[in-house]
């Protein structure tokens, strides 16, 4: 078998040769579907799967049989590009490809530019003065460029979950990429699912393959990597299941950049004293408007985060702080005495469920989160349920806003609220 049919029905070999020695016969597959295919393609595989490894792959190859052809890859922000971009300029660089090169036009390979975003090779042939790969950002300008192939690797993320805008922005980046394909050209996607809404579900010809459908992973692997995240990541992640679950009490959080509407409000702890709970701190100020938060989220003992927790309120001017007095006796309150904190202790008797689906649910679409708000804690109130295993964040901010709406504190400690 000659090398050109090599490459044309194992190319996976060729990504042992470069150092990629996991890669089986259905990434074999992914490759050849990316190089060889007619349609655009969108590939929704789990976390670890070695997508992008296979992308890469594609790509380096493509430039060498393909030298004609115009390629974009398009990551989410500029660093992202600048990784995988140099990871296609080491595979070029190899000696297996130099090799290739040479058997298939008698010629040495060599790459006339190499940056964070750009490689040609001598190999180019286009007379429209176009790179063979260009590498961008979605948020860098694309209008008026024109390419043959267009490659998205996770341009959904995240910030897509918790942003309608940064949502619909990606949507309307990928529908332009409509307009910069040429004529006759393909879109291959590779991602992972975050919303219900998000630019994924614009995206045509999905192959899905969870963690349960490639083999990559082990049962003990899957129940480890399951245990150390929520929810809802690990189904987006690894089961590429939506994470707009339809049990979910909470979705589409709004968001705020003025830090000076939560100014003088009031701060609640969730304490952790070991184990797998967390410590949430909760700010929130009742406006004329609503209600503006902050959170944070910390996998640690409290003692260990009220140094950090301080800090945060006095960045955002915030008064009295309020913490359970049940469980610990009355320590932490105590605790943050000592750090001259004025501190609120009240006895709860709520359910935690009935407090968290009442007194948060009810005015969620009046709070307005600072965008500097701890993603961990926003993802644990979008994943709770009543069977969630961690709660820390919502029952926080359910017992301020209980507080606050409920208009239960009138003072304390002598202070009028």
């Amino acid at each position: 078998m000659n090398i050109l049919e090599v490459i044309k029905n194992e190319p996976y070999k060729i990504g042992h040769l470069v150092g990629f020695d996991l890669l089986t016969p259905m990434h074999n597959e992914w490759i050849k579907s990316f190089m060889f295919g007619t349609e655009d393609r969108t590939l929704l595989v789990h976390r670890g799967s070695y997508k992008t490894v296979s992308v890469s792959i594609a790509i380096a190859l493509l430039m060498i049989i393909k030298p004609d052809k115009s390629i974009m890859f398009m990551r989410k922000t500029d660093d992202d590009i600048a990784e995988i971009v140099k990871r296609i300029g080491s595979i070029l660089q190899t000696d297996i490809l130099k090799a290739i090169v040479f058997q298939l036009y008698g010629m040495d390979l060599k790459l006339k530019t190499f940056t964070q975003s750009i490689i040609d090779t001598n190999l180019n042939i286009s007379n429209k003065g176009t790179p063979q790969l260009l590498g961008k950002g979605i948020n860098g300008s694309i209008t008026g460029k024109h390419y043959d192939l267009i490659f998205t690797d996770d341009i959904v993320n995240v910030d897509d979950r918790l942003y309608t805008a940064k949502r619909e922005f990606t949507k309307i980046v990928y529908q332009e990429l409509q307009n910069v394909r040429n004529r006759g050209g393909r879109i291959i996607n590779t991602a992972t699912k975050w919303h219900k809404e998000d630019a994924i579900s614009i995206m045509p010809n999905q192959t899905i393959l969870t963690c349960y459908d490639t083999g990559l992973m082990t049962k003990e692997q899957i129940q480890q990597i399951r245990a150390s995240m929520t929810p809802s990541l690990f189904a987006a992640n690894y089961e590429l299941k939506c994470i707009a679950d339809e049990n979910a009490l909470f979705t589409n959080p709004e968001f705020t950049d003025d830090v000076t509407s939560i100014y003088d409000g009031l701060c609640h702890v969730d304490a952790a004293y070991g184990g797998e709970d967390y410590t949430a701190f909760t700010i929130m100020k009742k406006t004329s408007e609503g209600i503006v938060a902050f959170g944070k989220l910390y996998h640690k003992h409290v003692n260990d985060c009220i140094p950090d927790m301080l800090a945060l309120a006095q960045e955002y001017r915030a008064g009295t702080w309020l913490c359970e007095r049940n469980a610990d006796k009355g320590y932490l309150a105590d605790k943050l005495s000592e750090f001259g904190i004025p501190t609120y202790s009240y006895p709860e008797s709520m359910n935690k469920y009935i407090k968290i689906s009442t007194h948060l649910y009810r005015i969620w679409k009046q709070i307005k989160w600072l965008d500097t708000t701890d993603n961990e804690y926003l993802n644990q109130i979008l994943d709770y349920t009543e069977q969630a295993e961690h709660d820390d964040a919502p029952d926080s901010a359910a017992s301020l806003c209980r507080h606050l709406v409920g208009n239960e504190i009138t003072s304390i400690k002598g202070l009028r609220l």
